[in-house]
C-alpha cells in the first residue's frame, strides 16, 4: 500500500473563510489520484487558518488589555481547536473516501479504512507538521508534501528582504539554520522547527510546494517534476 502525506495549511483551507473552490478542486484531484491505483491512499492533515489568527488574536488582545500574561500553551489550544473545525470540513468533503474519524492524536492506535484519513492538530509544543511527520513514521510514508500559500522556500522572507532567493532543494542541516529551534504558536516558517527536528532524525522526506497549484500536486504525488522545494539528507 503506498501512503502519501498531504499536510495542508489552513492558509489555503480558510485564508479567511473556508474556499469551496479550492476544496472541490483539491478533493477532485485526489480523487482521479487514488482511481488510477488500487493500492494507493491518502492522509491529510489539516492546518488552523483564519479561524486559529483570529481567535488567537482575540485572546492575545483580552489577556494584553486586562494586564494578563499570554500563555503559549493555551494560544496553541486554540489553534488546535481550529485545525479540528477545518479537519471536520475536509473528512466532510472527502464523502465515501473517508469513513474514520478525524484523527487528534497521531500516536494513537489509528483505525484507516477508507481511501482518504483526515487528521488534526494534537497537543501544544508544535504545529501540525509535526502530526505529518509522526504519521509518515507510523504509516511508513517517505514524504511529506506541506502544502501552503507560498510556491517555494526562500532563504529569507522575501516579503522583507528583496535579495532572498528561492530554494529547490536543500539539506536538513542548512533549512534548520532557516527556521531555529523554538515552537512559538502561530511561528510563520515554512515548516515548523520540532517537525523538522524529527524529520531529519527519520530522513524523511519534505516538499514544500503551492496548495493552489492543484496540478502539482499531482505531479508530487506521481513523482513527476514539479515546482517547489525539497528538504531531505
Amino acid at each position: 500500500m503506498t501512503t502519501k502525506i498531504l499536510s495542508v495549511g489552513g492558509s489555503i483551507i480558510a485564508p479567511d473563510k473556508p474556499d469551496t473552490e479550492f476544496l472541490n478542486n483539491f478533493i477532485a484531484m485526489a480523487r482521479r489520484w487514488l482511481g488510477e491505483g488500487n493500492d494507493r491512499r491518502l492522509i491529510f492533515v489539516s492546518g488552523g487558518g483564519a479561524p486559529a489568527r483570529v481567535y488567537q488574536k482575540a485572546y492575545g488582545d483580552v489577556l494584553e488589555k486586562s494586564g494578563g500574561n499570554i500563555q503559549n500553551d493555551v494560544a496553541d489550544r486554540i489553534g488546535i481547536m481550529a485545525t479540528r473545525l477545518n479537519a471536520e470540513l475536509l473528512k466532510a468533503c472527502c464523502a465515501d473516501l473517508c469513513r474514520d474519524e478525524v484523527v487528534c492524536d497521531p500516536t494513537a492506535d489509528i483505525s484507516f479504512s477508507g481511501k482518504i484519513l483526515v487528521a488534526s492538530g494534537w497537543k501544544p509544543g508544535f504545529s501540525t507538521d509535526n502530526d505529518a511527520v509522526l504519521l509518515a513514521e507510523k504509516f511508513d510514508a517517505d514524504t511529506v508534501v506541506n502544502l501552503s500559500n507560498i510556491e517555494k522556500v526562500y532563504t529569507d522572507d522575501p516579503r522583507h528582504n528583496p535579495d532572498a532567493k528561492p530554494i529547490d532543494e536543500i539539506c536538513w542541516k542548512d533549512f534548520r539554520k532557516i527556521v531555529g529551534d523554538a515552537w512559538t504558536p502561530g511561528k510563520n516558517v515554512p515548516f515548523d522547527p520540532v517537525a523538522s527536528k524529527k524529520a531529519e532524525e527519520l530522513s524523511l522526506a519534505v516538499i514544500c510546494a503551492s496548495g493552489k497549484n492543484i496540478e502539482n500536486i499531482k505531479n508530487i504525488l506521481d513523482g513527476k517534476d514539479f515546482i517547489g522545494t525539497k528538504i531531505a539528507g
